[in-house]
């Protein structure tokens, strides 16, 4: 794939009310100010949803999943850089948790390892409806399971980003600049697979997750 410029994709993928279109947006609107030429590739979920008034039936999973590809694939021809809300694994991975289809797969995963950086929001910020997209608190942590299950299984990289406000974006920039800084990026590692799954964004201890989210936490209730 073709792109203007040195950049790159980064895919944010996470359960429901997990803050990835607040985040996608603030991202966005910061490598924009940074003079960058971004896309902000919204989530074709949400459009349909908007569009039909209901969710999804199970045959019509597999257009969803393949126009967010195609809308993705469509700017990172024209941009720097592309910051997608979703891509199509988070419509596998919806396919399998309600309807038990496990097809989507396949393609999903091929699409996603076109991203440059994947970034997996934490299940720290408080649960909130949002129309018909959202099905309840209670499906957050198995979203979240398959979505990690999934990465493990293409052997991508990923980082959690945790944290309230300010804080969440300024853990995704951190998290960015491995993107934005080939050349310190290669210093950390080669760039290739399991080298870049690192969990914590503030210290890159991969037994710091749990931590970061105690602190997230702690934050909250101060």
């Amino acid at each position: 794939m073709k792109r203007p410029s040195c950049g790159g994709i980064i895919g944010i993928v996470g359960a429901e009310s997990s803050g990835k279109t607040t985040l996608a947006a603030a991202l966005h609107a910061r490598l924009t100010e940074q003079g960058r030429q971004v896309a902000l590739v919204d989530e074709t979920l949400r459009a349909f949803c908007a569009r039909e008034g209901r969710t999804p039936q199970a045959h019509e999973q597999p257009a969803i999943a393949a126009e967010q590809t195609r809308r993705i694939d469509a700017a990172a021809r024209t941009h720097e850089i592309v910051v997608a809300d979703t891509t199509a694994l988070m419509t596998a991975v919806y396919s399998e948790l309600v309807f038990g289809d496990t097809s989507l797969y396949a393609a999903a995963e091929g699409a996603h390892r076109r991203c440059d950086l994947t970034l997996l929001t934490a299940l720290d910020l408080p649960w909130e409806p949002d129309g018909l997209q959202r099905d309840g608190a209670h499906v957050r942590a198995p979203v979240d399971a398959l979505l990690r299950a999934a990465l493990a299984r293409m052997g991508l990289g990923f980082c959690v980003v945790a944290g309230q406000g300010g804080a969440r974006l300024d853990a995704a920039w951190r998290a960015a600049q491995r993107l934005l800084q080939p050349r310190e990026a290669a210093r950390a590692g080669d760039g290739e697979g399991p080298a870049l799954r690192w969990h914590c964004e503030r210290c890159g201890d991969p037994d710091c997750e749990r931590r970061l989210l105690r602190l997230a936490s702690l934050e909250r209730s101060a």
